[in-house]
This record gives structure tokens, sequence and C-alpha cells, in this order.
């Protein structure tokens, strides 16, 4: 029930970032204002954690580089290419993590990858180039929606490599402490930049719906979700975990559709079918190998 509630919560902030965009919220607005909150969510596990006393100067150092990735990498340039691009595209090339990170992992750690995980990776990959492209099928077309894409895309990525990166430090420390580093990092990093959108946050003048949704995804979807996350995700296979991300579109989809956000083509079509059968594949491969004769 967890891993379902936060992939709920989460799933409803591709509809709302696009919301608060419109009503006068920039994306840096609401990225400082999520990772600020984040961050004295988490401290604690920073402060009071026996682990994060005990971690290794050497582990520090790839932490601090990992937190950089996670902020900027994954958490900004996930906001940016939502606000730019629909509720539902966004949503689902969020859900790449799987194909994503078996990429990574094997240039990283070069190992065979089996028929099956190679045919799901194949999928996603054609799934995601559908939602790349714009309606004339041009790659990284000029489109807003194609660029945001691209971003989100890259989001993607940033936080793929880190979870190999930092695979080592999170089982032997712990994700809560790990997580609860990545935020504090940030907004130490960010602040110097970041202050002045903070500030402006308290003279904005949003309706009481804007107001509702700013409070929304600072902390039913970002902090809730995230600890709903760490909880669940203890309890589950890797596998289990990754397919509860299909709740994100599905929610992301229905709340856009609902709201006139967005229409439904059959690029939609064709990108949300090959990527989720992609990353079913991927995430199910270990379970069910092709056997050879």
């Amino acid at each position: 029930m967890a891993l379902l509630a936060a992939n709920i919560l989460f799933g409803a902030n591709f509809s709302l970032y696009v919301s608060l965009t419109q009503h006068g919220v920039s994306f840096q607005q609401i990225f400082i204002l999520q990772l600020t909150v984040a961050a004295l969510f988490f401290a604690p596990s920073v402060l009071f954690s026996r682990q994060s006393y005990r971690i290794a100067l050497e582990d520090f150092g790839s932490i601090f580089i990992v937190a950089i990735m996670v902020v900027y990498g994954w958490m900004y340039m996930l906001l940016w290419g939502a606000t730019e691009t629909s509720p539902i595209d966004a949503s689902m090339i969020a859900t790449l993590g799987p194909v994503v990170t078996l990429f990574v992992a094997h240039i990283v750690h070069p190992q065979p990858i089996s028929w099956i995980k190679a045919i799901g990776a194949l999928l996603a990959i054609a799934g995601t180039i559908a939602l790349l492209s714009d309606k004339n099928y041009h790659l990284l077309g000029t489109t807003n929606e194609a660029f945001g894409n691209a971003l989100v895309l890259f989001a993607v990525i940033a936080i793929a490599a880190n979870t190999v990166l930092i695979n080592s430090q999170l089982r032997q420390y712990g994700v809560l402490t790990i997580v609860g580093w990545y935020y504090v990092i940030g907004l130490i990093m960010a602040a110097p930049f970041f202050y002045r959108d903070f500030l402006d946050i308290f003279s904005l003048s949003i309706s009481k719906i804007a107001i509702f949704e700013l409070v929304y995804v600072t902390l039913f979807g970002t902090v809730l979700p995230m600890y709903l996350l760490y909880v669940g995700s203890r309890h589950l296979t890797a596998v289990h975990t990754a397919l509860y991300r299909y709740v994100q579109p599905l929610v992301a989809t229905t709340l856009a559709l609902l709201r006139g956000q967005t229409v439904i083509d059959h690029a939609n079509i064709v990108g949300a079918v090959l990527i989720f059968s992609g990353v079913v594949f991927v995430v199910t491969g270990n379970i069910f190998p092709l056997r050879r004769g």
C-alpha cells in the first residue's frame, strides 16, 4: 500500500506542475521550495543517525557528487521538462528508470544482457523516440513538448546513474541517510543561486487553488511519497517496485484529461505501449529468462 500511495502522489505532480506555471509560479520557485522542505524533513536522518557519522571520507565524496546529480540532474531537469511538455509524456518517460539503469549498469559494470531485456530495451527506446518526435515524427522537433520530453529523459538518465554509482553506499549506510544527505547538500549548493526565487514566493499573488497546488507538490508530492517509497521498497522486490511506477502515468493522464491540459494522440498511445512493454520486459528479465534450444 505504501508504494501504491507513493506513486499516486507522485503521479499527480505532473498535472500540478503545468497548472502552477500557468498561475505564474516558475519552476525554479517550485524547485527551491521542494528542496528546502525536503531538506528540513530529512535533516534528522542526517544529524541524528549513527550511520551518518560512519560515512568514510571517500564515500562522502561520492555522495556529494551524486547529490548534485540528483538535485540538478533529476529534480531541476524533471521540473523544467514537466512544465514544457504534457503530463502524459512526462510521466511515461519518467517510468523509463529500469531501462536506463540497465544501460548505465552495463557501461559501469559490463555484464551479459539477456535477450528478453535487450528486446525490452529496444521497445522502450522506440517508444521514447515516438515521444521525442514532433507531430510529423521529426526527432526533437521545434515544439516545446519535444524539448520538454528531452529534459525529462535527461532527468531519468541522471537518477539512473545515481542508482548505479551509489549502490554500495546505499546498502552500507541506508537509503534514508543517503537521501537525507542528497537534500541537505543540494539545498546548500542551490541556496546561493535560488534564494531570490524562494523569497519571491511569499510575494506572489496567486489564487487559493494555486496555493493548495503549491502545498501539495511540496509536501504530498515530494516529502511524503519519498518516505512512503522508502518504507514500501523495503518489503518488496525491485521488480514490484518498478512495476508500481505505472500508476504514475495513469494518475497523470487522468488528471490532465479531466483538467483539459492535453489531448491523447496516436504518438502518445504508440509511445506509451512501447515504453510500458519495454520496461515490463526489462524488470521481469531475470524472472522469466529466455532459454536456448
